[in-house]
């Protein structure tokens, strides 16, 4: 039985020598080890045989099975290595020391209106800071006079992480850490806290065409002694100027946040509209761009401020929303979909 087991291998062989595809390979599996294979039908053989010859042939059988598995196992990644190589060789010559062609493409929207935010800041003598996406509950909640049982937090649908930190709802979340860098410098040298610090923000919330479960926005503050509302509103509006390079109709309302007292929103008349109603401001002709306020004592001592002899005021700029404004995007959503046919019409306009 063993001339008929090796007969068999060397017709395996044979016929593997001549595969080139992947195709072809499959075509010899089924051959041999498919249900109804030559390998799989040398056991029918074992029917007139002893007991003593069916162990003897049934291990030449699992012997040659294996061998057949194995190679063509292995022929399988040499077409694969192959066809990759081939592939390979039909490329262009790529030089990677060659400059990039800065023509080609364009930035997003929100990488505009960031962009050109921060220079505006920067102009009024306002720090640009960077801060992290995964924060910590305290940094992003109890740092702002939100305790656990809070029910502003209901407000916000966090994700939460297995670790017990979380991605930050709202760049309110750096605050914390910026008192705490520059407080040094408020109390020895009399420097003025002014930093934005933009970042993505993430909510477990239901998309409609002005609500995103991912969006950017940009923190402000301002902390020195004698800061009141009237420099909150005259930051903003000079902001706001300079983005749109035209006057925006602005008004502020009583806003409840945890972290500022008093507490506002800072709204714009719908440039989409033109304030008579629309999806992106749910008919109501504003659009709400700014929560902001006056700090809250208890978030200045948490940064180590004394609330006694200073105060000052903060802003959470939705940038997401600002872009919408700018750009007539009537759909948030439009601006995460990855779609150049929205995206690729947008280019630096300075």
């Amino acid at each position: 039985m063993s001339e008929k087991t090796n007969a068999l291998k060397q017709e395996f062989l044979l016929s593997l020598a001549d595969v080139k595809t992947q195709e072809e390979l499959e075509e010899i599996r089924v051959k041999y080890l498919g249900k109804k294979g030559l390998v799989t039908e040398l056991l029918k053989d074992m029917r007139s045989l002893t007991p003593e010859e069916k162990k003897t042939f049934g291990q030449e059988v699992n012997v040659l099975k294996e061998e057949v598995s194995e190679k063509i196992a292995a022929a399988r990644e040499e077409i694969k290595q192959a066809e990759i190589e081939r592939e390979l060789a039909l490329m262009p010559e790529f030089d990677v020391s060659m400059p990039a062609d800065l023509r080609r493409g364009s930035y997003h929207p929100i990488t505009l209106v960031q962009r050109q935010c921060e220079e505006i800041f920067k102009s009024m003598g306002f720090a640009v800071e960077d801060f992290r996406e995964v924060v910590t509950d305290y940094e992003c909640f109890e740092a702002l006079n939100i305790p656990k049982d809070h029910p502003a937090r209901d407000m916000q649908d966090t994700y939460y992480l297995d670790n017990g930190q979380l991605l930050k709802s709202h760049t309110s979340a750096a605050q914390n850490a910026i008192y705490k860098k520059y407080k040094d410098a408020l109390v020895n040298e009399g420097k003025p806290i002014k930093a934005i610090f933009p970042g993505r923000c993430f909510r477990n919330e239901a998309t409609d065409a002005c609500h995103e479960n991912t969006f950017f926005q940009m923190e402000g503050v301002m902390v020195d002694k004698n800061i009141s509302i009237s420099n909150l509103i005259f930051f903003m509006k000079t902001m706001l100027s300079e983005v749109f390079r035209k006057d925006i109709k602005v008004r502020l309302r009583p806003g409840f946040f945890p972290f500022v007292e008093p507490g506002f929103e800072l709204d714009i008349s719908c440039l989409i509209c033109g304030g008579e109603g629309c999806a992106s401001c749910k008919h109501s002709g504003w659009l709400e761009l700014c929560p902001c306020g006056m700090i809250h004592p208890e978030v200045l001592r948490a940064g180590g401020i004394d609330p006694e002899e200073y105060t000052g005021f903060a802003f959470g700029l939705g940038l997401t929303r600002l872009a919408m404004m700018k750009y007539g995007v009537k759909d948030i959503r439009d601006l995460n979909s990855g779609s150049l046919k929205v995206l690729s019409q947008f280019t630096d306009d300075k």
